[in-house]
């Protein structure tokens, strides 16, 4: 009977239940509410459901993560920055930048929206992070999760602050469509929300093959810190345009894409576990990446509304909030709310001009921290 007893003490002993305490349920119960908002309103499901489940695995198990686990091998391709440069190679494979090549004043709109980045390094040093760590948290602000994990770990922010900053990117990629139209209602009036955009001249071939090579010979000459994310964009986007490799720009935008969205996903899901997430820290780095966020969208708008003035009434305003980004999120929130005001109103392929290049400007910012630090 005691050989009995024992046992079944050894069985309850090792179940999850005998080894969670109150901050793991919290998790649990968060993980659960990413998945549905994932499944249920299509939130970034691709990246929200793997985020999800991993943190729900890690609550319940947190060996998980640790040295030796599964998920710990993941992570380190997280820490080593190459996760992030290949979701890039996919992002750039998927990715036509022929509205930026028409219009090329939406560089302008695509940088105006990393105000938020650069704000939120001061809000987040005045908050006692150190230098290092705000400027990783600030990346939050384009909400661009690879680029936040990219530069979190070439910061050496991966033991303490990677998971939390790449959850928060994550999640406000997935709400975007949540957090953006209220600003831009609030900076804009109905007139200008009805504003209706010239169609854009067609791009050639030849500019879509040039675009990638150029951009990539001068961005990376005058910051090379950027070369792993602007390089990677390019090369995925020169797939694409070249023609002549046609089953790279398949896998690269597929196969390889979808392989790396498992691993990166699961990998950051697995870190928010309730030690290391439930903490003053973390409410800080959510604050922060929220504040961020809104400014950025805030001052893309802003300065959509002075290219309007400039231009006579050409440029709609609401485009300007999707240079943060949130590809293609951001561009179909501009389209979205621009129908609200008139259903004839087409702003997607205007607001895809500003969404990519705000892409290349968030690697743009992440380079120039890591070259402030000394860091490649």
């Amino acid at each position: 009977m005691d050989y009995v007893w024992n046992t079944l003490q050894n069985l309850a002993g090792q179940t999850a239940f005998a080894n969670l305490y109150w901050g793991n349920y919290v998790m649990i119960f968060v993980a659960c509410f990413f998945l549905f908002l994932a499944i249920k309103f299509g939130f970034e499901p691709l990246l929200l459901v793997p985020i999800s489940f991993g943190m729900l695995l890690a609550n319940m198990f947190p060996g998980i993560i640790a040295e030796g686990g599964l998920f710990h091998y993941f992570y380190l391709l997280d820490e080593w920055s190459i996760l992030p440069s290949l979701i890039f190679l996919g992002v750039g494979a998927m990715t036509d930048f022929g509205p930026l090549i028409a219009n090329p004043k939406s560089f302008l709109l695509g940088a105006a929206a990393q105000f938020g980045i650069y704000s939120a390094y001061f809000f987040a040093i005045a908050m006692g992070f150190s230098d290092k760590a705000a400027a990783a948290i600030s990346i939050i602000g384009g909400a661009d999760g690879p680029t936040s994990i990219f530069l979190a770990g070439k910061l050496g922010m991966g033991g303490t602050l990677l998971g939390p900053i790449a959850v928060a990117a994550y999640s406000y990629m997935a709400l975007v469509p949540v957090i953006q139209p209220p600003v831009m209602k609030l900076l804009t009036t109905e007139k200008e929300r009805k504003i209706k955009m010239e169609q854009l001249r067609p791009v050639s071939k030849l500019e879509k093959i040039l675009f990638p090579v150029i951009v990539t010979i001068v961005v990376v000459l005058v910051l090379p810190t950027t070369a792993p994310l602007v390089g990677m964009l390019m090369l995925g986007n020169l797939f694409r345009e070249c023609g002549v490799v046609k089953q790279l720009t398949e896998t690269a935008s597929n196969a390889l894409m979808y392989i790396v969205v498992i691993l990166l996903g699961t990998s950051v899901g697995s870190t928010t576990t309730a030690q290391s997430f439930l903490n003053i820290s973390t409410l800080k780095i959510v604050a922060l990446g929220l504040i961020a966020f809104i400014i950025g969208t805030a001052a893309g708008v802003l300065f959509g509304k002075l290219m309007c003035v400039v231009t006579h009434g050409k440029v709609n305003p609401l485009i300007g909030s999707a240079g943060v980004s949130a590809v293609p999120m951001a561009a179909r929130v501009s389209q979205k709310v621009g129908a609200e005001a008139d259903p004839t109103n087409f702003l997607l392929m205007h607001a895809m001009g500003p969404n990519v290049a705000g892409v290349i400007g968030t690697a743009v910012a992440a380079g120039t921290f890591m070259a402030i630090f000394g860091v490649f």
